[in-house]
């Protein structure tokens, strides 16, 4: 159920927060993204390679891998840098859902024995750095296997399906999309949910917070969802042109 008291921002309960693509941001990696979704900004940069990994090696098959991490003033105070500090666990837990997800959208024999390194580098964090680190980590993996064909490295397109991701969760306004950090430090119940083109699902990350929540809430969770990665889809279709 919702209420009638508004979102902390004043969006509607099914919104998105203004989201802005912006392609080629910088100039050498084989793919950069910059994606802004309400607050939050993400720096996707794709890397190739003409080597997998040792393990990898000999199969013929490609492989793509991500790193996630912020930059030390993303947040409202100065949090040390990984490379001094040493990589968190939520950093790395965040790294290999964005990794899962984007190999979800690769043909690996087609890509042949090449890797692709994505690295998300939150520039600005207010709720929801994952899921943009997803859906703009997908349009970087989508330049470079464009640079890719360009270059004659393979023979066809390798990626297979498209990519996006949203938050979604119970507030005290009820079943909302697109938490902002102010709504979700406060949810009864956070959701992470990564689908494809077709809207079939690649994974859903939900957790109880504060409260369980029921069946019932879970489908419209999801149907929220489900609507928001439409339209982030349409904002990465865009992007491309």
């Amino acid at each position: 159920m919702h209420s009638d008291s508004l979102r902390p921002d004043g969006r509607e309960f099914d919104e998105l927060r203004p989201c802005a693509i912006y392609p080629h941001w910088t100039k050498n990696p084989e793919g950069s993204v910059l994606i802004e979704c309400g607050g939050t900004r993400v720096l996707c940069t794709a890397s190739w390679e003409d080597e997998v990994p040792h393990w990898r090696a000999g199969r013929g098959l490609g492989w793509v891998t991500a790193e996630y991490s912020m930059i030390p003033r993303a947040t409202g105070t100065r949090n040390p840098r990984e490379a001094v500090a040493g990589r968190n666990s939520r950093s790395q837990e965040i790294s290999r859902l964005i990794g899962r997800s984007l190999r979800m959208a690769v043909d690996f024999e087609a890509m042949g024995e090449c890797a692709l390194y994505i690295d998300c580098d939150v520039l600005q964090a207010d709720g929801g750095t994952r899921t943009a680190s997803i859906t703009g980590g997908w349009l970087a993996l989508r330049e470079a296997a464009n640079w890719a064909l360009e270059r004659g490295l393979v023979c066809k397109d390798f990626i297979r399906h498209q990519i996006s991701a949203v938050s979604v969760g119970v507030t005290g306004a009820g079943e909302v999309l697109d938490l902002d950090y102010a709504e979700d430090c406060r949810a009864f119940t956070d959701m992470n949910v990564v689908q494809t083109e077709e809207g079939e699902f690649v994974e859903i990350q939900g957790t109880g917070e504060k409260a369980p929540f029921t069946s019932r809430q879970l489908s419209l969770l999801l149907e929220l969802a489900s609507k928001g990665n439409e339209e982030l889809r349409q904002k990465q279709r865009e992007a491309e042109k």
